[in-house]
C-alpha cells in the first residue's frame, strides 16, 4: 500500500510551544489545525512543528514543521524467528494530559492494535512540553493466540529518513575496536549496528542514542533506562535514504496470555545534528537524577602528564621536568603507567620509589612544593596473571557463560567484576589510600575495559542475572568517587576509557573525561562536542595530551571546543624515548602562548553553543563557546578561502579579533554577520559587544 492510499488515523503533535496550542481531543473532533488533512485525530502537547502520524495499521510517519521525514514505517515491531509482527490493525487511542514530578507537563497518548497473529499491541507515547521534539515509548505486546511465540526481540523507532541532496551524516554513541569516528558520513553501502554490549573482550558500551541526519533535519532513537542496558541501535543506507532503530535481540517465549514490554525508548526528531538530540537525552536523565557532578575548580587547570617518558621513566626525569611545567603554565602533574609493580596489587615499584610509600609521599610533596597538583594513574578491574590478586583471589575474576576469563589486551591482564562486593571493597580502599594517604590530589583512571563489561556468570558471585556486571560498572565508579571525595573534596577523578564512547550512566561519577586517546583532530573536536551536550554546562572535557593531535601541536582543536589543555612533554636531552615529544625552544614559544590564551579566556567555563553550527553540513567546521555576552569563535578547514558566518550574536554591534594573532577582523552584527577568511587549519574569531 503507498502512502497515498493509506488511511490515516491519529496524528500526534510534539511541539513544545504550550500545553494550550493543541488539546486532547475525541475521535472525529480533530481540529483545523491538522490541516492539509482534516482527517486524523490531532492530540499532543504545544504546537505542530513535529508530528507522529498513524495509519490504520499502526505504522507511523515523522513530520518536521509540515515537511514529512519518512513514510509510512513499520516503526515498532515484535521479532519472531526471522520474521517481523509488524501490522496492527487500529483498535483505538486514548489520551490524558500528565505533569510529571521530575519532567513537568505534557501529554500522554496510548494506541492499540491487534495482528492477524493474534498479538495485541499498546504503544505508550508520553511527551513533555520542555523536551520538544523527543516522544518516549513504551511498547507491550500480549500474545492472545493459543500458540507460545518463540521471541527473538523486539524493534521500536524503526524509521527510514528520506534522502535529500547532500547525502547524510551520522552520531554513533558505542564502542568499536577500532576507534572510528563516532561522527561520520553516512556513504553508499553504510550498515553499522551500534550495539551496546561489548564489540570485544575490553571493548564495548557507550550513550544510548544514535543519530542520523540531513540537511535540517534529523532522528533519533536510543533508551531512557536508568542503568546500562544492552541494546543496538543499527544505522543503515537505503536505496531512498538512511534507516534507524532500537533493537533488543533477547531470545524469550511469549506463552499463551503473557505479555512482553519493551524497555522505555525514545525518538526524536529535530533539525540540526545530534548536539541537541544528547542535550534532550541529558535532560530527561538528569531529571531521574543522572547528572554530570559538579567538579571541582581543579578540573579546569591545564595539565602535563609524564607519560611522555612511557612505562620505564625515572623519578628524576620527571621531577626534572616540574620547572618547566610550571614555567609554560601548567598547573597538574600525572604519574603514568610505570610506578606500579603489576596491574592488580598495585604495589609501589621499589626500583623507582625504593623506600615505597615513604619516597611516593615525599613525591607528592615535590609536586606541591613545585606549584603543581599530583595525579595519579590507575586502571582498576584488572589484574595480571601472574599478580598476587589473581593468586589469592580469582573469586573476582569475571567469567563469560564458558567459565572464560575476559582479556583486558593493552595489559595483558583480566576483568574483575564490578558487581561483586569484595572487588569493589578492595579497589575502594586503594583509592582511599592514594587520596588520603600518598597525597595525590586526582586520580587518572584509565583502560578500555572501564567503559563496561560483559555479562558475568561466575557462579561465586551468586548474581540474580548475568547482566548485574554490566549493569553495576555505574555502581563501582561510584562507590570509587565518593571514596575519592570523602578522603579529600577537592580531589578530581578523571576516566578515560581508551578510545571507547563514553558510557553515559558512569558519567555522574566522574569529575573530567578526556578525549580518550583520540586518533586525530577531529575526534578531538567531535568528541568534545558530544560531551559536551551530554556533561552540560560546567562540566570539565580534557583534549587529552596533544601530540595526539594532527601535526602533534594541535592546541587549536582542544581550545576552540572548550577543552582542558593537555601535553605529555619531554625535556630535550633526558632520554625521552620518543624525541617528537622533546620541547624544543620553537615549540615552547608556541606551548605558552597557547596556555596564556587559555587561562586568559578560560573557555571550558563558558557555555558551549552546539546547535548554532551542523559539524557533518556547515563548512568550514564550525564551534561556539559563550563567555557572558562574549562569543568566541572557531573554525577549521585544512585550507579555507571564503565567507563565515558568525551565527549566535545579539542585539549589538561586536567587535572582532583574532586572539590568536590580535589582528582585527572588523565588527559585525547580527544583520551583518559574514566575515571573509583565508586560514589553513585554523581560524579564531573573538565577538565582543561594543558599548
Amino acid at each position: 500500500m503507498t502512502d497515498m492510499n493509506r488511511r490515516s488515523v491519529l496524528k500526534v503533535a510534539l511541539g513544545g510551544a504550550g500545553l494550550a496550542a493543541i488539546p486532547a481531543v475525541a475521535m472525529g473532533a480533530s481540529p483545523a489545525a491538522a490541516a492539509p488533512n482534516s482527517d486524523p485525530d490531532l492530540v499532543g502537547v504545544g504546537d505542530t512543528s513535529i508530528t507522529l502520524e498513524f495509519d490504520d495499521q499502526l505504522r507511523s510517519r515523522v513530520a518536521l514543521k509540515g515537511v514529512d521525514l519518512t513514510r509510512f514505517d513499520a516503526g515498532e515491531a515484535l521479532l519472531v524467528g526471522d520474521k517481523a509482527i509488524e501490522a496492527f490493525a487500529y483498535r483505538g487511542h486514548r489520551t490524558r494530559d500528565t505533569r510529571h514530578p521530575r519532567h513537568g507537563a505534557g501529554v500522554r497518548v496510548t494506541i492499540e492494535g491487534t495482528s492477524k497473529e493474534g498479538v495485541h499491541k499498546t504503544v505508550e507515547l508520553t511527551s513533555f512540553e520542555r523536551l520538544t521534539g523527543m516522544i518516549v515509548m513504551k511498547v507491550t505486546y500480549t500474545n492472545r493466540s493459543s500458540t507460545a511465540l518463540k521471541v527473538t526481540g523486539w524493534r521500536n523507532g524503526a524509521h527510514e529518513l528520506l534522502e535529500t541532496p547532500g547525502g547524510f551524516y551520522t552520531f554513533s554513541g558505542t564502542t568499536y575496536t577500532d576507534r572510528r569516528d563516532w561522527v561520520m558520513p553516512v556513504k553508499d553501502g553504510y550498515v553499522q549496528e551500534n550495539s551496546l554490549g561489548m564489540d570485544s573482550s575490553d571493548y564495548g558500551g557507550g550513550t544510548p542514542l544514535a543519530t542520523v541526519w540531513r540537511r535540517g533535519a534529523g532522528l533519533s532513537v536510543g533508551h531512557v533506562e536508568p542503568v546500562a542496558t544492552i541494546l543496538r541501535m543499527p544505522v543503515r543506507k537505503t536505496d531512498a535514504g538512511a534507516s534507524i532503530a532500537i533493537q533488543d535481540d533477547t531470545a524469550r517465549t511469549l506463552k499463551p496470555g503473557r505479555r512482553l514490554s519493551t524497555d522505555t525508548t525514545f525518538l526524536t526528531a529535530l533539525p540540526g545534528d545530534h548536539f541537541v538530540p544528547l542535550q534532550r537525552y541529558r535532560d530527561y536523565m538528569s531529571d531521574i537524577g543522572q547528572r554530570a557532578p559538579k567538579v571541582p575548580a581543579s578540573a579546569f587547570e591545564p595539565i602535563w602528564c609524564a607519560w611522555g617518558y612511557e612505562r620505564d621513566f625515572t623519578v628524576e626525569q620527571v621531577t626534572g621536568t616540574l620547572p618547566k611545567a610550571h614555567e609554560v603554565g601548567l598547573r597538574w602533574v600525572v604519574l603514568d603507567d610505570g610506578w606500579q609493580t603489576n596491574e592488580g596489587d598495585w604495589d609501589i615499584n621499589t626500583a623507582k620509589f625504593s623506600r615505597g610509600e615513604a619516597d611516593m609521599r615525599a613525591f607528592t610533596k615535590e609536586i606541591r612544593d613545585a606549584g603543581l597538583r599530583p595525579r595519579l594513574w590507575w586502571a582498576p578491574l584488572a589484574a595480571d596473571p601472574d599478580s598476587n590478586l589473581i593468586r589469592d583471589r580469582s573469586d573476582m575474576l569475571l567469567l563469560d557463560r564458558d567459565g572464560n576469563k575476559q582479556d583486558v589486551t593493552w595489559w595483558d591482564a583480566y576483568t574483575l567484576c564490578p558487581a561483586y562486593q569484595p572487588t569493589v571493597d578492595y579497589f575502594v580502599e586503594q583509592a582511599k589510600r592514594f587520596i588520603g594517604d600518598w597525597g595525590y590530589e586526582g586520580l587518572k583512571i584509565d583502560g578500555q575495559h572501564l567503559n563496561s563489561v560483559a555479562p558475568c556468570y561466575n557462579p561465586k558471585h551468586r548474581h540474580a542475572r548475568p547482566e548485574e556486571s554490566t549493569e553495576g560498572v555505574a555502581r563501582f565508579w561510584k562507590a570509587i568517587h565518593e571514596a575519592v571525595h570523602a578522603a579529600n573534596p577537592d580531589a578530581l577523578v578523571e576516566l578515560c576509557p581508551c578510545g571507547t564512547a563514553f558510557a553515559f550512566h558512569n558519567l555522574p561519577y566522574v569529575d573530567q573525561y578526556p578525549s580518550s586517546d583520540p586518533e586525530s583532530s577531529y575526534q578531538v573536536r567531535s568528541k568534545g562536542k558530544s560531551m559536551k551536550a551530554l556533561m552540560g554546562a560546567g562540566s570539565s572535557y580534557a583534549g587529552d595530551h596533544v601530540e595526539l593531535s594532527d601535526n602533534g601541536d594541535d592546541f587549536a582543536s582542544s581550545y576552540g571546543v572548550g577543552a582542558v589543555l593537555s601535553t605529555k612533554f619531554t625535556l630535550p636531552g633526558t632520554g625521552a624515548p620518543d624525541k617528537a615529544t622533546d620541547l624544543t625552544p620553537e615549540k615552547e614559544v608556541l606551548w605558552r602562548k597557547w596556555v596564556s590564551l587559555y587561562e586568559k579566556n578560560m573557555l571550558p567555563t563558558g557555555e558551549y553553543r552546539g546547535e548554532l553550527y551542523d559539524i557533518g553540513f556547515d563548512k568550514p567546521e564550525a564551534h561556539v563557546v559563550a563567555t557572558k555576552r562574549t562569543l568566541h569563535y572557531a573554525f577549521y578547514a585544512d585550507q579555507w578561502d571564503g565567507t563565515v558566518e558568525l551565527r549566535g550574536l545579539g542585539r549589538t554591534r561586536y567587535r572582532l579579533t583574532d586572539p590568536f594573532t590580535g589582528k582585527s577582523l572588523g565588527t559585525a552584527t547580527a544583520q551583518h554577520n559574514t566575515v571573509k577568511l583565508s586560514f589553513e587549519r585554523f581560524q579564531l574569531i573573538v565577538a565582543e559587544p561594543i558599548g
